[in-house]
C-alpha cells in the first residue's frame, strides 16, 4: 500500500468522523483501538507486491504512543490541579 493509499484512508476516516449524526463520535473520541482497526485494515488492503514501508509503519505507531503518553500526562495533570483546588479551598475556610 502506497502512502497515497494510507491518505486516502486516512481522508476516508475524517470524512467519516465530520459526519456526526450517522457516526455520533468525532476526532476528539478517536482511540486506541480505532487506529489498531485502521492499521489492521491498511495491512489487510496492501499490495502485497508493493507492502507499505516499514519505517512509515514505525512512524505511524511512534506518533500514536506518543499522543497517547500525552494524554495521559495531561488527565494526571488534570487530577493534580482537581486536587490542589480542593486544598487551597480547603486551606481558604477560616476556621472555627
Amino acid at each position: 500500500m502506497s502512502l497515497t493509499s494510507i491518505t486516502q484512508l486516512q481522508n476516508t476516516a475524517t470524512a467519516a468522523a465530520k459526519d456526526k449524526a450517522t457516526t455520533g463520535r468525532g476526532l476528539d473520541s478517536l482511540g486506541q483501538g480505532d487506529f489498531l482497526r485502521l492499521m489492521t485494515t491498511q495491512l489487510q488492503q496492501q499490495d502485497p507486491f508493493n507492502p507499505v514501508d516499514n519505517t512509515q509503519m514505525l512512524a505511524q505507531m511512534a506518533q500514536f504512543s506518543s499522543l497517547a503518553t500525552m494524554t495521559d500526562v495531561s488527565a494526571t495533570l488534570e487530577a493534580i490541579n482537581t486536587k490542589l483546588d480542593k486544598l487551597t479551598a480547603a486551606a481558604a475556610t477560616p476556621k472555627e
